[in-house]
């Protein structure tokens, strides 16, 4: 996939949908065209460590989801208004967003091993997934699109 950075400091990268992770995408997008989808995986630079507990922690991490939330909407319109298919995972629920076909809950840690390769820690009961250049500061979340990239791009870059 290639990568860029988002207007909001969100650094993206853009996948084919591997024939290995297509059943986990089936399952939270059961009507998506597989075979044109593309996952668009971004992550957002935290300001604390993600992994620690607290209100600090909390506020950040809204802000954060608001963010991935007011982007991946604009996103979804632009896209959507071109004719291609979008939607997005909520990163606390994993719930599809726009199409909710399914209650099947999409994984966000196992999606940026599968798809970026990023390493993968137990930080007490959950995994967390760690950024090769900012490790736990880090608020992942997933798009998706049957848009090509050329098209995920201009939407995204302007």
């Amino acid at each position: 996939g290639s990568e860029g950075k988002g207007p909001l400091c969100m650094e993206y990268t853009v996948h084919a949908v591997p024939n290995t992770y297509r059943d986990e995408v089936k399952a939270v997008f059961p009507n998506a065209d597989l075979d044109a989808l593309k996952a668009v995986i971004t992550c957002q630079k935290s300001q604390v460590d993600l992994v620690k507990q607290g209100e600090q922690v909390e506020n950040e991490k809204n802000e954060l989801l608001e963010r991935f939330t007011f982007w991946s909407r604009d996103l979804c319109a632009k896209l959507e208004a071109k004719g291609y298919w979008s939607d997005f995972v909520d990163p606390c629920s994993g719930l599809a967003m726009v199409h909710q076909d399914s209650q099947s809950v999409y994984d966000e840690v196992a999606s940026l091993a599968v798809l970026r390769g990023f390493k993968v820690s137990n930080a007490g009961c959950c995994k967390v997934v760690l950024h090769p250049k900012w490790g736990s500061f880090i608020y992942p979340a997933s798009f998706f699109t049957t848009a090509p990239e050329s098209e995920i791009k201009k939407a995204i870059d302007g």
